[in-house]
This record gives structure tokens, sequence and C-alpha cells, in this order.
């Protein structure tokens, strides 16, 4: 199953919201194998502000998780991407985290994030350490709760798509990468609403995926001057590339 997403105007965080409880929640142990700069980005993301539009409302939306699985190569961090397929009903096209709705059989967040991660790239479950789970953010297009599962894989190995009918590729993509400035842009939505978007991995990333590696390069300090001016609109398809970025 593909993972919630959604676009349209994601404003900047204005103001810390609580950490819900649940007992799906996991944090940093003793035993943890994860890096220092990985705890220290978990610590960080639990308290993440969360924009006004973003908050869940009363009531909820649909339960969904997504995988967000950082490893290190020789460039450093990196995190992992799949990208969808052009011929799915909803977000053809768009690159995401792994993830999906949290089925009756899952046991929370956690173990939808990992079954998803392991049905859509192939990431073998016992290879990841989960590290945090962040607040939940709302997706008012979609209706999706999404509960986002901050994961270190200590153990990587190959991946790739577990259903072409429904993911195209998976990516390992550079944290360098991602913060490059010449990778940076703005995306004007049919709407007109703007957000963050990227240029890395050889996919143009938006939409939610977007909004949290945003947030997630600005907390772990990996963020660099970037051009909020460069701004283009939202290519039909929405997951077509862009040309290189001078």
């Amino acid at each position: 199953m593909t993972g919630p997403d959604g676009n349209g105007e994601l404003a900047a965080p204005d103001r810390a919201s609580p950490d819900r409880a649940s007992p799906d929640r996991a944090s940093p142990d003793r035993a943890s194998t994860a890096p220092a700069w990985l705890i220290k980005l978990a610590e960080s993301a639990r308290r993440m502000a969360v924009p006004e539009p973003m908050r869940p409302p009363p009531g909820g939306g649909r339960r969904s998780a997504v995988l967000v699985l950082f490893g290190t190569e020789s460039a450093g961090p990196d995190v992992l991407l799949v990208q969808r397929s052009q011929s799915l009903r909803r977000h053809a096209g768009q690159p995401a985290f792994p993830g999906g709705a949290v089925d009756a059989d899952d046991d929370g967040p956690v173990a939808a994030a990992l079954r998803e991660a392991a049905e859509e790239a192939r990431v073998d479950p016992a290879s990841v350490e989960v590290v945090a789970v962040l607040p939940d953010l709302y997706i008012m297009r979609s209706g999706f709760l999404v509960s986002p599962v901050l994961a270190w894989w200590r153990d990587p190995g190959p991946v790739a798509p577990g259903d072409l009918a429904e993911i195209t590729a998976v990516a390992r993509v550079a944290v360098a990468d991602l913060a490059d400035p010449a990778a940076r842009l703005t995306i004007r939505y049919p709407a007109g609403g703007t957000g963050p978007a990227f240029q890395a991995g050889g996919m143009l990333v938006w939409g939610f995926t977007a909004f949290l590696l945003d947030r997630l390069l600005a907390l772990g300090g990996w963020e660099r001057p970037w051009d909020f001016a460069r701004v283009i609109d939202l290519p039909p398809g929405s997951g077509a590339s862009l040309p290189t970025a001078p």
C-alpha cells in the first residue's frame, strides 16, 4: 500500500505541538546502536513544532505511518525514499517515505511503518532500529493522520521496489544532496499555496515528504542558506524531473 501524502500550502511551524502519548512511541535506550547525531535529531524532532494546518483535528483522521529511515554510506548520512508508480490513482509518480495506512493487524504505527517498508522497498525489519515516533501530522487533503517513525538502519541491505505496480524506484538519498542549496526550491501548487521541495536522487520531492525533510534538515543542523525565491509551478504528473539546478 502506498503511503499518505498531500499537497497545498505548508505553513512554517509556529509553536510546539505536544508529543501525544501512545504505547507505540519509542525512545532511545542504553542498548541503542544509533549514532549520536541521530539520537540528538530524535530528541529535537520529538518536540518539533507542527504548523496549524497540520495539527490533528478533533477525532483525528485515518491512522497511517511512514518510516523515516536514516543510514550512512561514504557520502555520510542518507535517507530512504521511494517513488510511486505513475499509474496510481492518487499521488502518481510522487516520491515519499515508505508508508501507508495502519491496518487492523498492525500493532500501531511502528509495526505499520516497518511492514510498509518491507512491502514497498524490501527493507528487512530486523535490520532497523526504531529511535522515536514523532508528533502526529494531519494531511487535510487526504484525511490521513500520519505518525513519522524515525529509525536507524543498523544493518543496511539491498533495496528494490516490492511491487512495480505501486513503486517504480527506491533510492538512498544523501542528506548532503538534500541540503545542497542548488537542490532546494519552492513549489507553487495549482490552488495557489506553496511549500518546500527538493531536486535530489533523480526525483522532485514535494508535499508532505518535502515538508518533513525540510524540518529534519533544520533540526539536524544540516540546513544551508538557499534561495526561497526560486519558485516553480508543480509540473504536470507531479513526479516529473526538473532540469539540472544551476
